[in-house]
């Protein structure tokens, strides 16, 4: 019979958050790991802060089994920042994120395999005991509807982020195997499900989250309705479903562009989540310090203390026209001088200090999402509107677009590279999801060896060795020509 320790230590981890009780927990809510479900289900004040506790694993250093911290398996960020060095437009050293950057970190006792995959089911489990812990409760009928709505929103984003990595994109084959599926906390392990049931779970989670939440919050590094529909327009934009992703993303941002870009701000270290344009930000103190686990400004900033370890392809650069805000690079110094060595360009988009915080979701991420909505319905006009509403906010001397068909969707894609570039992985989730290839191009320092095709084995990770060995209903035929 296959080891039990393995099988059970999501549902412990999740339990061990409700272990203990502790009244100074309800006296100052604040993120902790030591309390009762005495404590925390009987009042609004106890689940809020549960809550916060949640959240605070989002920006944590992350233990492996063994109990070290490393680097590049931190939080949500490190799941981001490992798709971004995936792509074309970053350039990484042999620092952390090297074997992500070369395109050769999946096999099933690999760091990012598993640390993404108990990462997420660890979260997963989070988001569990509060559904559960909630609806079991004697909350008022108002407060159960939104806090549980709360936990359907955060097991949807977190099974998004699985099956975007341990399976290939929606349309490539719904049958494919994917993740278990868990929705309550269990000492037994399930079986693989499929790409159709996982995302028919993500959406019936989101749906219910943006009908249960109000805009309310207790911070911007908290889920609101908001936030719920920019991951709706999200799991939407992967599915197909243009008309959900265009509401979707227009509920998210509020629909009037002019009112949530600031064109100031974009220069000012992405390092502050109080921005107009961050809709959802994890939010790192001074006293909760990330040290130098915060990529991907510990990474790409070379001004400060840090790893500065990123580096931009000269190829990116050149898109960016000289008047554009975005265009924040310069030449990492005066002693290297040709353009073709992969140390020439940096970029001072994001500044490094210990409290900075990290970018989830932005508001024109959610425009560009409803851009391209309607081109795909059939709105050019429309689509041409909001692109060049984003193009001359971010370049005074940007021309209104007057591409169409598969130029216009290549000039909608770029944009979304230009915005939103080392932060969520976009460049690497578009290839994913239309099925297309990455290729290296302009002064990598790993050129064809980190080319990506259409359809790529290496857009996904192996299932971990250690759940095959652990549970009874997955085995090693699992990962046979994954």
């Amino acid at each position: 019979m296959k080891n039990k320790f393995s099988k059970i230590l999501i549902a412990f981890m999740a339990l061990v958050m409700l272990a203990g009780c502790s009244q100074e927990f309800l006296d100052a809510p604040k993120p902790t790991d030591g309390v009762s479900a005495e404590v925390v289900f009987t009042s609004r004040e106890g689940v809020e802060a549960f809550i916060s506790g949640i959240m605070r694993r989002f920006r944590g250093q992350f233990p492996n089994s063994a109990g070290v911290s490393t680097t590049d398996a931190a939080g949500v960020n490190s799941i981001f920042f490992a798709r971004s060095v995936k792509g074309n437009d970053l350039i990484n050293t042999t620092s952390w994120y090297a074997f992500d950057y070369s395109n050769d970190n999946r096999e099933p006792t690999y760091r990012r395999t598993v640390f993404t995959w108990n990462y997420c089911f660890y979260m997963i489990n989070q988001a569990n005991a509060l559904i559960n812990g909630v609806e079991a409760s004697d909350l008022a009928p108002s407060d159960k509807t939104e806090l549980a709505a709360y936990g359907y929103a955060l097991r949807g984003f977190f099974y998004h982020q699985l099956v975007l990595d341990f399976a290939p994109t929606y349309s490539f084959d719904l049958n494919y195997p994917a993740p278990p599926i868990y929705k309550s906390l269990s000492l037994t392990g399930n079986g693989m499900s499929t790409v159709k049931e996982v995302y028919a779970l993500i959406v019936d989670d989101l749906t219910k989250a943006v009908a249960g939440l109000t805009e309310q919050r207790l911070g911007k590094s908290y889920i609101n309705k908001s936030v719920a529909n920019g991951i709706l327009a999200q799991v939407y934009q992967v599915m197909g479903n243009w008309a959900g992703a265009e509401a979707a993303a227009k509920a998210a941002y509020g629909g009037n562009p002019a009112t949530v870009l600031s064109p100031s701000t974009y220069r000012s270290g992405f390092n502050d989540y109080s921005s107009v344009e961050w809709i959802w930000g994890s939010a790192q103190s001074a006293d909760q310090s990330n040290y130098y686990y915060g990529f991907p400004h510990a990474g790409t900033d070379h001004l400060t203390t840090s790893y500065s370890s990123v580096y931009i392809n000269k190829d990116f650069v050149s898109l960016f026209s000289p008047t554009d805000v975005r265009g924040y690079f310069q030449k990492k110094s005066a002693s290297i001088t040709n353009v073709n060595d992969y140390r020439y360009w940096i970029t001072r988009k994001f500044t490094f200090t210990f409290d900075a915080d990290h970018p989830i979701i932005r508001t024109p991420e959610m425009i560009l999402i409803e851009a391209e909505a309607k081109y795909r319905l059939g709105d050019t006009p429309g689509a041409h509107d909001l692109l060049y509403t984003l193009q001359k906010n971010r370049d005074v001397n940007a021309v209104k677009s007057t591409n169409t068909g598969a130029a216009l969707l290549d000039e909608i894609l770029v944009e979304r590279r230009k915005e939103l570039y080392a932060e969520i992985g976009v460049e690497w989730f578009d290839a994913k999801r239309l099925r297309r290839g990455i290729t290296r191009t302009g002064n990598h320092r790993v050129g064809a060896a980190g080319n990506l095709t259409a359809d790529d084995k290496k857009f996904f990770l192996k299932i971990p060795q250690a759940e095959i060995d652990a549970n009874d209903l997955i085995d090693d035929s699992v990962n046979a020509n994954r």
